[in-house]
């Protein structure tokens, strides 16, 4: 399976590396910066790294040829139709909610900020609304009393990612598809970026 990945920072990293234990074929990463830690570890693996145009869209022309799967990990940027389209099953992401809940940038610290006792992980694939695709994977964990957004990212919702990200590769990998399930717009909450959030 061929997989272009798009993304940046330290979940970049660790989803790169996630993804070469489970035997895919990263065929090129496409980040937002040159200077990024991905570009770095794809250099350093002998994989060519693209740089995008606009930083805040993947366009087709950045997406390998003959990909049969983008992964997204930490980008954001929204990868165009067109782009998505380039790749035989399209594009996944991964998203540190219970989508449809906390749709947007800060979900983890909307988690925090709402009280939630039960947060979650979902892999959706990517659509032209934002964190609205269909769901592909999707598992929930309790968040601890006075747990901050960053703790309960690091302890639990970013291990939570690599799992449901290699889950659903195997499963694209034996099917030649991905499970899809629509999210219920009903329950769909915004989680806009908070002025003081850092993550």
């Amino acid at each position: 399976m061929r997989i272009t990945l798009v993304g940046s920072r330290h979940f970049g990293v660790t989803t790169f590396n996630m993804l070469r234990q489970h035997g895919v074929d990263i065929v090129r990463v496409v980040v937002h910066d040159g200077e990024d830690r991905l570009a770095a570890a794809a250099k350093t693996a002998g994989i060519e790294a693209v740089v995008q145009a606009n930083p805040k869209f993947v366009a087709a022309t950045e997406i390998a040829p003959d990909t049969d799967l983008i992964v997204t990990a930490h980008s954001h940027a929204r990868v165009t139709r067109e782009a998505l389209a380039a790749a035989r099953l399209g594009g996944i992401g991964y998203h540190p909610s219970l989508l449809p809940r906390h749709r947007g940038l800060a979900a983890v610290e909307w988690t925090i900020k709402e009280g939630d006792s039960i947060a979650g992980g979902t892999v959706y694939h990517l659509a032209d609304r934002m964190d609205a695709g269909a769901i592909a994977a999707q598992e929930w964990v309790f968040v601890k009393k006075g747990e901050t957004a960053r703790e309960l990212w690091e302890r639990a919702l970013a291990p939570l990612g690599y799992k449901l990200l290699g889950d659903v590769i195997d499963y694209a990998k034996t099917h030649k598809n991905l499970p899809a399930k629509p999210q219920d717009e009903q329950f769909a909450t915004k989680a806009p970026a908070l002025a003081l959030a850092k993550h």
